[in-house]
């Protein structure tokens, strides 16, 4: 016969034992382990019985078994010293529906008692269908080195973080990766070997959540790196880099850290986005330092608030670490003023596409004419990005520059006009497109040496600067 295993709730429910000996004491303090209301009736009872008579733990009527014990009782035991009165006991429960077991008597048993494993909220149960107790107790001895009593407090911690994900606004499957995770083999030895590493030995302390860190790398040049991102890159535990963080950023990272590259670069995606928010969440919850590494600035175009939400609705706590943006390191390697009193008050930066698709992105209806245009990731379609200019009221001839792997021993700058832009070569990425008359101010000379910027931005570069001078 095949059982059905199932584990029983039995609190408040009505439970009656017929026997308080050796036999029926066992089983008697399991049932008030699970916090059954119990019915004790024997003529004699143990002196662990009677105690719990005395303290009201169970109900003990000490007389010989009627029928109408049965009543409104929702299991019995019966565990008497003669197999007639078992046997009556399980005939008549079974008139009445009634679960019965008869203790050590296979044949008048609806269930059997399973060899159990306790530890807390998990119980391990080992059943072999009454054919051998003793292989469930030589299994269970086994199994109880194999789950040592730190299961329960793990166990209890899980619990309670898996109350906290479906308390957030987390996706579901999202949610069901990380329990699984959190559940995982790996999982338990990291805490086990946190708790060898503290002072404080309980699993609490160690099962602490991890914090977030969204830090920026900088356009490229490793020496641009602040100090706090340098700092946090050698503690970290774990690292979710962008594809564009350079590879003199990433050899600051120790070989000890779990390096993870979750680059979606144009055109080649790699990862989602809900795929890297759930590493975030998922590694923090396993009490680890997570640097979720990005090129430039992490509040510029990469997609930190997206980010900030997923952690926020995790209950993660996660912090920012500013970085110089792609605009800021571009602008001066290539020595451009991005603002200047005469030339431009404002700095308008936009992005070249949307996020969910390949179109371009919404710019302001009309940029004010002062104003120096800077385009992150303006793709190669440069007559479109020409056409948004036009359209958003800049002149033709407002002098642009394409800079490629800015910062970097790569850098590339190609000049030109909005009118021509379209002209431009398809320069390697990434790149940054800036516009506006502040280009004529740069180093003319220099940069029409170094880049080939035309003679013309040169001159007028030169004409403007001795004008402002005699303002002066």
């Amino acid at each position: 016969m095949t059982l059905f295993p199932m584990f029983m709730k039995l609190e408040g429910r009505s439970c009656l034992v017929v026997g308080a000996g050796t036999v029926g004491e066992p089983k008697i303090s399991s049932l008030i382990e699970a916090g059954a209301s119990v019915r004790v009736v024997a003529l004699h009872a143990t002196a662990a019985v009677a105690e719990w008579a005395r303290s009201e733990a169970i109900t003990w009527e000490a007389r010989n078994f009627n029928s109408t014990d049965l009543n409104g009782t929702f299991l019995v035991i019966a565990a008497t010293n003669s197999r007639d009165l078992n046997a009556a006991i399980f005939r008549e429960a079974g008139q009445r529906n009634i679960l019965c077991n008869v203790v050590d008597d296979p044949q008048f048993c609806d269930f059997y008692y399973p060899a159990v494993v306790p530890r807390g909220d998990l119980q391990i149960a080992i059943s072999t269908n009454g054919q051998s107790p003793a292989l469930a107790q030589r299994i269970r001895r086994e199994l109880e080195i194999q789950f040592g009593p730190e299961y329960g407090k793990w166990l209890k911690e899980l619990g309670q973080t898996r109350q906290q994900l479906f308390a957030n606004k987390i996706e579901p499957e999202q949610r069901r990766r990380l329990l699984h995770e959190l559940a995982s083999r790996e999982a338990f030895k990291k805490l086990q070997a946190a708790e060898l590493n503290t002072e404080d030995s309980s699993l609490e302390k160690t099962f602490m959540t991890g914090k977030v860190y969204l830090v920026g790398a900088g356009p490229g040049d490793p020496e641009l790196l602040t100090l706090k991102a340098l700092r946090l890159l050698k503690s970290a535990d774990v690292v979710l880099h962008d594809d564009l963080v350079s590879p003199e950023v990433l050899a600051f990272i120790p070989s000890s850290t779990e390096v993870q590259n979750v680059g979606k670069r144009f055109g080649q995606k790699r990862i989602g986005q809900s795929e890297i928010h759930a590493l975030m969440v998922q590694n923090a919850l396993l009490g680890l330092q997570v640097v979720r590494l990005k090129s430039g600035d992490p509040l510029i175009f990469g997609r930190a608030g997206e980010e900030m939400e997923a952690l926020r609705n995790a209950g993660i706590e996660f912090e920012i670490v500013p970085g110089v943006t792609a605009a800021f390191g571009a602008a001066a390697n290539a020595k451009i003023p991005l603002t200047h009193r005469q030339v431009s008050s404002a700095v308008v930066l936009v992005t070249g596409h949307h996020a969910a698709t390949d179109e371009f992105a919404d710019w302001p209806a009309k940029i004010p004419h002062d104003a120096t245009v800077v385009v992150y990731m303006p793709g190669y379609d440069y007559r479109s990005t020409a056409q948004q200019l036009l359209r958003a009221g800049v002149p033709g001839s407002t002098p642009c520059a394409i800079v490629s792997q800015a910062t970097s021993s790569n850098e590339q700058v190609h000049v030109t006009t909005v009118e021509d832009l379209h002209t431009s070569p398809r320069l390697p990425s990434p790149t940054l497109l800036v516009v506006g008359e502040v280009l004529r101010l740069a180093e003319p000379v220099a940069l029409s040496q170094q880049f080939g910027w035309p003679s013309e931005f040169a001159s007028s570069g030169s004409t403007l600067a001795a004008s402002q001078e005699r303002a002066e």
